[in-house]
C-alpha cells in the first residue's frame, strides 16, 4: 500500500496526474509532519476508497498518533465547515453573517498539534470542497503566522494532485462497472 501503488492504478490517459502525484508529494519541501498531513487530510476529503487505503498507511509511517488524529479532525471539521460558511457565502445575503454559527468547533482552537499545521491542513481540505471562504480565512491566518505563500502553494499542489487521482480512478472504477 503506496504512493507507488497509486500511480501505477492510473490509465495512460492519467500520465500527467501520475507523475505530478510522484513529484509532489515525493519532492515535497514541507516538513514531514505538514506533508503527510496534509495528504491525509485531503484524501479524506476526497472520498475515494483507494485513495485512502493507499495513502493512510504511509501518513502512519510520517505521523504521531496526535498528528494522525488532528489530520483526520482537520478533514472533518471542513467538511462541515466548508459546507456552512460556502452555503452562507452563495446565497448573497449579508444578513446571514449576523446569525451565529452554533455549531462545535473546538477542535480548530486546540488541534492537538501545532495550530500552524492544522490550518495548513484545513486549508487543502477547503480547496477540494471549493469554500472560498474558509480558503480565503485560513490563509490569511497561515500569513498572519508568518508561513510563506511558498508553503500554502505547496499545500495547494498537493491537494490538487491527490484530488486528480481521486477523480480519475473513481471514474475508471464506474466505468468499469465496479
Amino acid at each position: 500500500m503506496s504512493l507507488d501503488a497509486l500511480k501505477s492504478a492510473l490509465p495512460a490517459y492519467a500520465k500527467d496526474t501520475k507523475l505530478n502525484l510522484g513529484s509532489v508529494i515525493g519532492t515535497s519541501t514541507l516538513p514531514k509532519q505538514q506533508l503527510w498531513g496534509t495528504v491525509l487530510a485531503v484524501a479524506i476529503a476526497c472520498r475515494n476508497e483507494q485513495v485512502l487505503r493507499e495513502l493512510e498507511p504511509e501518513a502512519r509511517e510520517h505521523l504521531s498518533e496526535e498528528a494522525l488524529n488532528a489530520a483526520k479532525a482537520a478533514a472533518s471539521i471542513m467538511a462541515m465547515n466548508n459546507i456552512y460558511y460556502r452555503s452562507k457565502h452563495l446565497i448573497g445575503d449579508a444578513e446571514y453573517n449576523n446569525l451565529p454559527a452554533r455549531l462545535r468547533m473546538q477542535v480548530i482552537g486546540n488541534p492537538g498539534v501545532d495550530k500552524v499545521d492544522f490550518e495548513l491542513w484545513s486549508l487543502a481540505v477547503s480547496a477540494i470542497t471549493g469554500c472560498g471562504v474558509c480558503l480565503e480565512s485560513h490563509e490569511k491566518t497561515l500569513r498572519k503566522s508568518d508561513l510563506p505563500r511558498e508553503t500554502i502553494h505547496e499545500a495547494l499542489r498537493i491537494a490538487a494532485v491527490v484530488h486528480a487521482t481521486a477523480v480519475t480512478l473513481d471514474a475508471e472504477r464506474v466505468l468499469a462497472g465496479v
